[in-house]
């Protein structure tokens, strides 16, 4: 099993997506409770633009308890997915879990701040990313105004008279 996963990955990688998909979805009627083929199902389904099938490999692999990394990993996918598929307000409580069990995620950040953008909180979202740019940027011009940023990321709309 573990080699056939291991082909399956390394045919995704490799740019054989449709290929790679069919051996995950063999393995997952095979091993219908192994959580990292479900995972790995559902980011192949992400990736050949097939969102709405990848949903629920990404919350079977979810409920079935994937290692730390992977469960890092697909909460991610979910989310976004969530949000690529119009659904905010799913896409928003994935992001939010998965920023109370990932709080240095700045990938998972990001994305949540997508969300945001989508929910129309254009506040938070711009925070939320002006926050993950001063804390990720090694640029000397941008971080010779890091107390400038951090300090206006959370009253963008505020005036001062």
């Amino acid at each position: 099993m573990e080699m056939k996963l291991l082909k399956a990955i390394e045919l995704r990688e490799s740019g054989h997506l449709q290929e790679s998909n069919d051996m995950l979805i063999r393995l997952v009627e095979e091993y219908p409770d192994h959580a990292s083929i479900h995972y790995q199902c559902a980011w192949s389904y992400d990736v050949l633009g097939k969102e709405k099938q990848a949903v629920f490999f990404y919350e079977r692999a979810l409920e079935l308890g994937l290692s730390s990394e992977e469960r890092e990993d697909a909460f991610l996918g979910l989310g976004s997915t969530y949000r690529t598929l119009g659904e905010y307000e799913k896409s928003k409580q994935i992001f939010l879990h998965a920023m109370e069990a990932y709080p240095h995620n700045k990938a998972i950040q990001t994305f949540y701040a997508m969300t945001l953008y989508n929910l129309n909180e254009h506040s938070k979202a711009m925070e939320i990313l002006l926050n993950c740019l001063t804390e990720t940027t090694n640029d000397p011009a941008i971080l010779s105004y890091r107390k400038a940023i951090d300090f206006y990321s959370n009253q963008l709309d505020r005036l001062w008279k």
